[in-house]
C-alpha cells in the first residue's frame, strides 16, 4: 500500500482532524511549553528525547523552585506545562507517563508545599452591570461594547466564546460558534470540549437592559450580515472593520467599565481591578439568577453541579441547614 494516493489523502485528512481537536490558542501554548523544556534541556547538556520521567521530575522541581532569577510557577502552571509536554511527546511518536512515580511524587510534593486556594474573580452583579453600561458612549464602539457585556452576562459566556461567534453558521473557518436571532430571543451555538452546545438568551424586560436588542442595534449600525460578530471599529469610530476582536478586549472592557463605574470604592484601584476579569460575567450570572441550579448549570455548560457552585458567589449558602436537620 506504500505510495497509495488514497492513503496519503486520508493521512492528511486525519491530521487535519487531529489538529482540530485542540483550539489554536491551546496548540500555541503547548508549542511554547515544548520549546521551553527543550531549551532547559540544552542548557543542561541533555536531550528531551526519549522521554525520561526522572528528567521531568527535575524539570518541574526547577519550575517550582528555580535557582536563578526566574519566577516560580504556580502548581496550575506546572500541571499545564506537563499537559503541553505530553502533547509534544505524542507529536514526536513518544509517550509521557505523567503517572510515573518520579513525576507524580515530585508533583505531589509541589502541591503540598506550594498549592494555594484558587483566586476567584469577583462576580459582576446586575446592579454592577447597569452601572458599567452607563459609562459607555452612544457611538459605534459603545453599541458594540454594550452588546458584548450584555450578551456575555446573559449567556454566561467565556470571553473566548464571546469573540469567537459568527453571524451565521459556516461564515468563517476560525469561528467558535454562531448566533440565530428569533422572536423570543437569541440562540447561541458554541463549540465546546465535548462537542456543540446551545445557549438560549431570552429578551429582557426593558430596552435598556435587553441583550438581544443591544446585539440587534450593534449589528444594524455596524452593518454586519456575515462573518465575525464582534469586530474592531475604524480609528474615526464610524465604521466596523472585518477584523475579529481578541478575547483580551473583553477583559480590558470589563476592567475599564468597572473603573469608570467606581465599583468597590473601598479598595485601591489596582486591587479592585485585579478582582474583575472576563470571567466575572459568568460568575455574575451564576450568582444572580434566581432559578433552579440545573438551569444555571445548563447555561454555563458545566458537566457537574459542583462546578457550577464554584461560580456562585452569594447563592445557596446555608439554604440547606444540615445542622438543624439533625436536631442541633
Amino acid at each position: 500500500m506504500a505510495g497509495s494516493g488514497s492513503l496519503d489523502r486520508l493521512v492528511e485528512t486525519a491530521r487535519d482532524y487531529a489538529r482540530g481537536a485542540l483550539s489554536e490558542n491551546t496548540l500555541k501554548a503547548y508549542a511554547r511549553d515544548w520549546a521551553s523544556f527543550a531549551r532547559w534541556c540544552r542548557m543542561r547538556g541533555t536531550d528531551p528525547l526519549p522521554p525520561s520521567p526522572e528528567l521531568l521530575g527535575l524539570y518541574i522541581a526547577d519550575l517550582a523552585a528555580p535557582g536563578g532569577k526566574a519566577p516560580a510557577l504556580s502548581v496550575a502552571s506546572i500541571e499545564r506545562r506537563l499537559s503541553g509536554l505530553a502533547w509534544g511527546y505524542a507529536q514526536r511518536g513518544a509517550r509521557l507517563d505523567r503517572g510515573d512515580r518520579h513525576i507524580a511524587t515530585v508533583l505531589a510534593g509541589i502541591r503540598r508545599r506550594h498549592a494555594r486556594p484558587p483566586v476567584q474573580k469577583a462576580a459582576i452583579l446586575p446592579e454592577d452591570l447597569l452601572a458599567m453600561l452607563a459609562t459607555l458612549p452612544h457611538d459605534l464602539r459603545g453599541l458594540r461594547d454594550r452588546a458584548i457585556l450584555l450578551v456575555g452576562f446573559a449567556g454566561g459566556l467565556r470571553r473566548s466564546e464571546i469573540v469567537g461567534l459568527d453571524r451565521a453558521k459556516d461564515d468563517t473557518l476560525d469561528a467558535g460558534g454562531w448566533i440565530e436571532i428569533l422572536e423570543g430571543g437569541l440562540i447561541v451555538t458554541l463549540r465546546g470540549k465535548t462537542g456543540w452546545r446551545g445557549v438560549e438568551i431570552a429578551r429582557g424586560s426593558s430596552e435598556r437592559t435587553c441583550p438581544v436588542q443591544a446585539l440587534e442595534q450593534w449589528l444594524h449600525y455596524a452593518r454586519i450580515t456575515f462573518g465575525p460578530l464582534f469586530v474592531a471599529v475604524s480609528r474615526d469610530g464610524r465604521t466596523a472593520t472585518s477584523r475579529r476582536l481578541g478575547d483580551k478586549h473583553v477583559a480590558r472592557l470589563v476592567k475599564q467599565t468597572v473603573r469608570d463605574a467606581g465599583l468597590r470604592p473601598d479598595l485601591p484601584e489596582a486591587e479592585r481591578l485585579r478582582l474583575y476579569a472576563g470571567h466575572s460575567l459568568r460568575a455574575g450570572l451564576a450568582s444572580s439568577a434566581e432559578v433552579e441550579e440545573r438551569h444555571v448549570q445548563k447555561q454555563l455548560g458545566h458537566a457537574s453541579a459542583e462546578m457550577t457552585r464554584r461560580y456562585q458567589r452569594r447563592r445557596d449558602r446555608f439554604r440547606v441547614n444540615l445542622t438543624r436537620a439533625v436536631g442541633l
